[in-house]
């Protein structure tokens, strides 16, 4: 019984250090597509999409990536410069699809998340696409 307990600590620290984590994002990071309709995030696990944003903004000009997802993520719902469109998500969703204004104008955007996981953790992130 005494040898097991290392085996538990370890995996009890493993699976504590699991967090949710984006493991597909399109249009892909660094892409250059023609104008989406809609972006889509999966994760590894649901989310809380209650208790999550979802933002896509184009990249103003002499700004990085972070900066620009850190713009993004503070803009209120309904923002002129957020290309998003309102959407509904289900309460717990590993794939989170977000639909887009259909005016965009080639440049680059950023798409940013701040996330809640299920097991209480948030989560932030961001991607760049591209439109030609």
């Amino acid at each position: 019984m005494h040898r097991f307990i290392p085996l538990l600590a370890a995996l009890s620290l493993s699976l504590a250090g699991a967090h949710t984590a984006v493991t597909g994002v399109t249009p892909a990071l660094n892409a250059t597509v023609a104008a989406p309709a809609s972006v889509t995030l999966t994760f590894n696990e649901a989310v809380e999409t209650r208790f999550s944003t979802f933002r896509v903004m184009a990249v103003p000009a002499g700004k990085t990536a972070q900066a620009a997802a850190a713009l993004a993520l503070a803009e209120k719902p309904g923002s002129a410069r957020l290309v998003n469109r309102a959407a509904t998500f289900p309460a717990l969703a590993a794939r989170v699809t977000v639909p887009l204004r259909a005016d965009l104008k080639p440049g680059a955007y950023v798409i940013a998340w701040k996330i809640l996981s299920e097991d209480g953790h948030p989560v932030s992130g961001h991607s760049i696409f591209r439109i030609r």
